[in-house]
This record gives C-alpha cells, structure tokens and sequence, in this order.
C-alpha cells in the first residue's frame, strides 16, 4: 500500500471570505499543513493584516490577501490572477464567501435576493472559471464549494439562500464530470448550524427576546433540526476540507460531504 501524502508544503490555497469565521478558519487549517494562503475577505485593513501576519507567522506560510469583491466578476477573476502571480500556481480554490437575509417570499427585497444569488452562487462560477486553466495547466487541483445542508433540503423564509446553495452542488457536480480527466476534483462541504461569533451573539439575542435560556435556544430553537443538538465546528469541516484536497481524496469528485448532526438523515 502505498504512502498517502497529506503534507500540503508548496501549494497553494485561495479561500474566498476568509477574514472571519468558517473561511478563516479553513485557511488556517491549510495553513497548518503547510499550504501556502490568499485571504480575501471584509473587514478592518489594519485587522486583516494582523490575521494575514498571524496566520504566516504561527505556520511559516506565505500569505496574501486580495480584497475582490464578491459581487463583482473582474475583481474575481483578478484576484485569481493575483494567486497565480505571487505563488505561480494555485492547487486549492474554497469558495466559502456567503451572505444571508431572512424573509417571506412576497416580501424579499430584490436586492437582497439579487445579492445572495451573487455572493452565493455567481461568484463560486466566477472563481473556478479562472482557476480551472491554472489547474489544467498544472495536471492537478481542487475545488471545494462551501455549501450548506440547505443546498439539500429546504426551510421556510430562506428562499435565496436555499437556491443559492442547491446552484452550488448541481454546479459542483458539473464540475466534477467536466474535469474528470484533468486532475481536478470539485466537491462541496454541506454542514448544519456551525458556532460562529455571529450564531453566538445570536443565541444570547433570542435567550433574551423570548425570556428563554442559552441552552433552550441552542436545542429547541438553533438545533432543532439536528438530532445531535450539537453544532459543527470548525475542527470538523477542517477534517472533511483536509480529506478532500489531499491524496486520499483524489477519487472524491462531485460529492456533497454533509457534516449536520444527522438532519438531512431525517
């Protein structure tokens, strides 16, 4: 049997909206096994760049950081470009960027039907576009989409996000026969409700509007739908990325990796 590789040194990874939470994390997993790292992401200037110092300095990894914007083809494709400049090659395209807005159908602004369909879906079209003639060229790579157990099945007042998401995997799954032969996986990565600074000050929030405990909250409210009532954390879908772009991953392709607590089991 032959050894499987998962040491990461010499790649390199570009991760979209990875200046917080889920997607910093991953880079920081990466990072941690020795990939080489382009941040993208909102924020702070002088905060992005003690995240992109830390991340280089705790693993002694390159970093970058390139600020397209999400919702805007050309600065994709640039920060694309911008992997392939500094580093020569990109192995690891995440898109992981995402926004949210809760709504009834009759009453969901345009605009934020529009946004969410742009971060969520056009601009993971965007970055593999590029990216795939840089793999090519390079025999290997691997896309991952950050899905969402709602690419896979639905909930009310989230209709954006919830076609958004099911876009990614049917496009991820395109992907993955149209590149078959090339070297070149794309899979997606589909958890439940994750603990996020966000989702934290959330459950606080509702504790307080409906005169309830943290606890309650988290398992009748946030987690009802996950039989585990645990939340996913970041260490698991840092395992299910590891998995996928390293060697023992190479015969996963168009697969949607679901990482829920057993809600889609339902």
């Amino acid at each position: 049997m032959s050894e499987i590789r998962t040491d990461l040194s010499g790649q390199v990874a570009l991760i979209t909206g990875s200046t917080s939470g889920i997607g910093q994390a991953m880079a920081e997993a990466l990072a941690a096994n020795g990939a080489n790292i382009v941040l993208n992401g909102l924020g702070d200037a002088g905060e992005i760049e003690a995240l992109r110092a830390k991340i280089a300095a705790d693993h002694g990894v390159e970093v970058r950081y390139h600020g397209a914007n999400m919702l805007k083809p050309d600065e994709i494709t640039d920060m694309v470009a911008y992997a392939e400049r500094e580093f020569g090659r990109l192995d690891i395209l995440l898109s992981n960027a995402g926004i949210q807005h809760v709504s009834p159908v009759e009453d969901f602004p345009v605009a934020k039907w529009d946004a969410i369909i742009a971060i969520n879906l056009t601009s993971v079209f965007h970055a593999a576009r590029a990216a795939i003639p840089i793999m090519k060229r390079q025999g290997r790579g691997r896309i991952v989409n950050l899905a969402s157990v709602h690419g896979l099945v639905a909930s009310p007042f989230k209709s954006a996000y919830v076609a958004a998401k099911h876009g990614v995997i049917g496009f991820t799954r395109t992907l993955a026969l149209e590149l078959a032969e090339d070297g070149i996986t794309c899979n997606a990565i589909c958890p439940g409700y994750v603990k996020t600074p966000l989702v934290e000050n959330q459950i606080a929030d509702t504790a307080r509007a409906r005169g309830i405990s943290e606890e309650e909250v988290v398992r009748d409210v946030m987690l009802a739908a996950q039989p585990t009532k645990q939340f996913v954390t970041f260490e698991q879908l840092a395992g299910a990325l590891l998995y996928l772009v390293s060697d023992a991953g190479a015969n996963a392709n168009g697969t949607a990796i679901t990482i829920d607590g057993g809600w889609t089991a339902k």
